[in-house]
């Protein structure tokens, strides 16, 4: 069977003054699940696309697939000041490849699976996959290409049944396991647009702790903790047969938990790769030994979320931000480079704390502070049931668009505000 993948983000403007393009890591794993032996399999991306109906219509006409897989991997660029939604031009992609033959189109994606039936409402595919879909939509490929009509029963499956659109509830999950298939993606031009090629080490079902307490979190926590030997093996394969040392490890917390973190850093250190990595850094849990041993393993910029858990928790703006302050001591006096977020406007927001937000970054010295205005609101989070309950969306089926919250105190002065705060500083970017 003819199988075509398709990365269909092209939002690359992480922070108003870096050009940061991420390689479409999940669908390199999706492809790299696909046994080569039953399957052709071409990947197209269109991240550096200048025509990207274009391209997809070329490819489709050469390759003629007989299944077509889209990732789509956000729903919208998270920017208050300049919102893209990615749902549009996704959908455009696969009216096209619809409008050019007879192919089955199954959409999947990190941004798919926050919001399965209404993404799969929207874009109107034959069916969709949530969650890490890497062994799913090998199987669904292999039953597909022997003419097999059951499919239903696989995990995470989204599709039609009498005009209603099925989703079960339960995501399917990947091992990871297989390397990804980088054979088609332009990985010099990706090593040098923003923090570098994507490798994944480990995947949870969080950003970062809420809490000093969380830090420690057992394997149990964590979807996916990949062996070090593995990820260290993928570094020397692109080292040595590509020639690049520019990577970005994918985490959703790098220092978290800290043992692994440091048994990486030990392993890169004695591994002599010369590499030049960057990577998120929860900002709880950090002692000085691993700062050393990041910096010494070859990383150049730690990516530091900003505040976790609001008011409401029983924490006060002075238990919130001291873990902060604390790590991005230690990140300055280890010599390492770090950027930093901070939101404002979110649930509790008033005057005085965004007043005392400012002052804090003013005693940082990050290499780039993103100042968020508002909560980019998310499914299944304590500000989207927040936003249904003070009525700024009738229920979470909306936050398929651009949708953000500003607490009241704050929302019609917040802008100016923070526009006028930000010209002094050239470091300081508005989001």
């Amino acid at each position: 069977m003819r199988v075509l993948l398709i990365a269909t983000n092209r939002h690359h403007r992480l922070m108003s003054r870096m050009d940061a393009r991420p390689l479409p890591i999940g669908l390199a794993y999706v492809a790299g699940y696909l046994d080569p032996q039953r399957h052709q399999i071409k990947c197209l991306d269109l991240m550096f696309s200048e025509d990207y109906l274009g391209d997809v219509e070329a490819a489709v006409r050469e390759f003629q697939p007989q299944l077509v897989g889209i990732s789509l991997r956000n729903l919208s660029n998270h920017s208050y000041l300049d919102p893209q939604w990615a749902l549009p031009s996704t959908k455009e992609v696969i009216d096209r490849v619809r409008s050019l033959g007879n192919a089955t189109i199954v959409c999947g994606g990190p941004a798919f699976s926050l919001l399965p039936r209404e993404c799969f409402t929207y874009l109107g595919p034959d069916l969709g996959i949530a969650g890490d879909a890497g062994e799913t939509f090998a199987t669904l490929a292999d039953r597909l290409e022997v003419g097999e009509p059951s499919y239903k029963d696989l995990p995470g499956l989204v599709y039609r049944d009498g005009g209603e659109v099925v989703f079960k509830g339960a995501r399917c999950a990947s091992s990871f396991s297989r390397p990804p298939r980088f054979q088609e993606l332009d990985l010099p031009k990706y090593a040098s647009a923003g923090f570098g090629l994507g490798v994944l080490t480990k995947l949870g079902s969080f950003s970062y702790p809420s809490s000093a307490s969380e830090t420690q979190r057992e394997s149990s926590a964590w979807r996916v903790i990949r062996p070090i030997p593995e990820v260290v093996e993928e570094v020397r394969d692109l080292r040595q047969r590509l020639g690049l040392r520019k990577v970005f490890f994918i985490d959703n917390g790098f220092n978290v938990p800290l043992a692994h973190a440091k048994e990486l850093c030990r392993a890169l250190i004695d591994a002599d790769l010369g590499l030049h990595w960057n990577t998120p850094l929860a900002p709880y849990g950090c002692d000085d030994e691993l700062i050393g041993l990041m910096k010494e393993a070859g990383c150049a910029l730690t990516l530091m979320g900003g505040l976790r858990g609001d008011a409401h928790d029983g924490s006060t703006l002075d238990d919130r931000l001291e873990p902060v302050a604390e790590t991005c001591r230690k990140c300055e006096t280890g010599d390492l480079h770090y950027t930093i977020s901070m939101t404002f406007g979110e649930p509790g927001d008033n005057r005085e704390t965004v007043s005392r937000k400012l002052s804090f970054l003013r005693g940082l010295n990050p290499a780039m502070a993103n100042l968020r205005i508002g909560v980019s609101i998310l499914p299944g989070t304590s500000v989207a049931k927040q936003a249904v309950a003070e009525g700024l969306v009738a229920d979470e089926s909306e936050l398929i668009k651009p949708t953000f919250y500003i607490a009241p105190a704050v929302r019609d002065w917040l802008v100016d505000h923070l526009m006028a705060e930000a010209a002094g500083h050239p470091r300081w970017n508005l989001l």
